[in-house]
Order: structure tokens, then sequence, then C-alpha cells
């Protein structure tokens, strides 16, 4: 009897569940998602196609493939995407990258329903364009706990159709989220704390912290391919170069998000 395939690599929960199953094949990849879905990706990531596992609904597919596949997927084209939320402020980009948790998503939603426009919730593709390191928008939708959905916006947002693994509700862009669907010049990275501050604190960090935090939220689909990683790696020590990195605490009320934005929108205007 032939033995099954084990995977090469396996994310998890933080509470150890078992997230997504990374599988090498003869044409690319295999990403299983336990009980949700199958999806296969091509050894150079311009092809990806899915397979449903015990009827998983259409929404969780869609969901699945925008905010953990393709962003898998563009790594293998040799795209910088990193777990990340992005806004629009001071003409520029400024992003929001942390562990999960802690508050990319709220800040980008915050943002967005006072008149700045959010670029990405999650997936945030950047790219250098002669010279400039450049943030691309994503899929016009924030992913939100119910007490920030109810904080920031309310009880009539548009929302997409839910899905199984998480209570997450998908909101989709309106009027009152505004969204941003133009490239924007990354002008901040901020890497957020644990929200032990009292108010807002902004501090720098060097090249080697930046490094080392924009690796550890980096999608990566082969973590052991060494030729594509130490290409990433080089193209990330470039990006570092530049003094545009931070960490960001906060306390987490939402009474005090405005406080948070304004202290971000005069970091950012410094530079422009």
């Amino acid at each position: 009897m032939t033995a099954a395939p084990q995977p090469f690599h396996i994310w998890t929960f933080q509470d150890g569940t078992e997230w997504l199953h990374f599988f090498r094949t003869a044409s690319g990849y295999l990403l299983r998602f336990p009980g949700l879905a199958e999806f296969t990706v091509s050894r150079d990531g311009t092809e990806v196609s899915s397979r449903p596992l015990n009827a998983t609904p259409e929404a969780t597919i869609q969901h699945l493939y925008l905010n953990q596949v393709l962003p898998l997927a563009w790594s293998r084209q040799k795209k910088l995407v990193f777990h990340g939320s992005a806004v629009e402020v001071g003409g520029g980009a400024a992003a929001f990258l942390g562990e999960s948790g802690r508050g990319k998503s709220t800040l980008a939603a915050s943002f967005a329903v006072n008149g700045a426009r959010f670029l990405t919730d999650d997936g945030l593709f950047v790219e250098q364009v002669e010279g400039r390191w450049m943030a691309h928008p994503s899929h016009p939708s924030v992913r939100l706990w119910e007490d920030s959905q109810t904080a920031l916006i309310g009880g009539d947002a548009e929302l997409a159709p839910s899905v199984g693994y998480t209570s997450k509700a998908r909101i989709l862009a309106d009027q009152a989220l505004a969204f941003c669907d133009e490239a924007r010049e990354l002008k901040r990275v901020y890497f957020l704390q644990d929200g032990g501050a009292e108010e807002a604190a902004i501090g720098p960090m060097n090249g080697t912290e930046a490094l080392v935090e924009l690796t550890k939220h980096s999608f990566l689909l082969d973590i052991e391919e060494k030729e594509l990683i130490a290409y990433h790696f080089d193209r990330l020590a470039g990006m570092v170069q530049n003094r545009i990195f931070f960490k960001l605490d906060y306390p987490r009320d939402y009474l005090r998000l405005g406080d948070v934005r304004a202290a971000i929108a005069r970091d950012v205007e410094r530079d422009v």
C-alpha cells in the first residue's frame, strides 16, 4: 500500500488547530484547508484551481481564494505580499502589519469610515516602480469581528455572503466604507504592538528590526525553496533601506481611534 503524501508545511491557529496543509506535486502545489477545500497552484503561481470538500459553499471557496490562496500564488510570481492592511493618508499609503488580532482590519475600517480610503484589508501587494515602493489595492472589502463592525459601521453595512469557518463578517466597500482602487506610494509601514500603550505611540525601527518583521509577515508558498527565499530576502533588504518603518502601539479602545488616526496622519505628513 502506498503511503499517503505528507505535507511539507502546516499552518496552525494559535490554539494548535491545523489550518492549512502544503503539498508539492508534479506540476506545482496542493493547498488543503482541512474539511473545507483544496486548491492546486501551478509552479509559477499563474494558474489556480479549486475543489470543495464536504459541500463547502461557494462563498467560502471565494473567501479562501481571495484572502489566502491568491497572495500565496503571487509569491510564486516573485511578488512581495504581506499580511497587512493599508489606507490612503497624506496622498500616499500607510500600511499596518502585525500578528492576528492586533487590529489591522479595525484600523483600516476606522480610516475608511472617516474619509480616508482603504486599499486592502489583507494581502498587501507592494511593488517597486521607478524607485518608489507602491502599495496596490486588493479586494474592496474588510473583514471584521462583530464588535468592530458594530462600533465602526453599525448594522446597515453591505455584507458579502457569510463563510462557515469564521464568524468574521466581510463588509463590502460602499459610500460609507471608502475604497481606493489605485496604487499609492508607500509612505509608512507600522508594525502593530500589543496594545499596552496608554495613548498612540509611534517609534522608529532600524533596518534589521524591519527586515525581521517583514519576513515574519510575508506570504510565502514554499518556505523551503532556497532560490526564491534568497530572492525574496534580497528584495526585502532593499526595501528596508527606506526609513518608513515604525512601531505603533495604542490602547484598544474604539473611542480612542480618532486620536490614533490623527497621530498617524501627523506622522505621515511630516514627510509629505
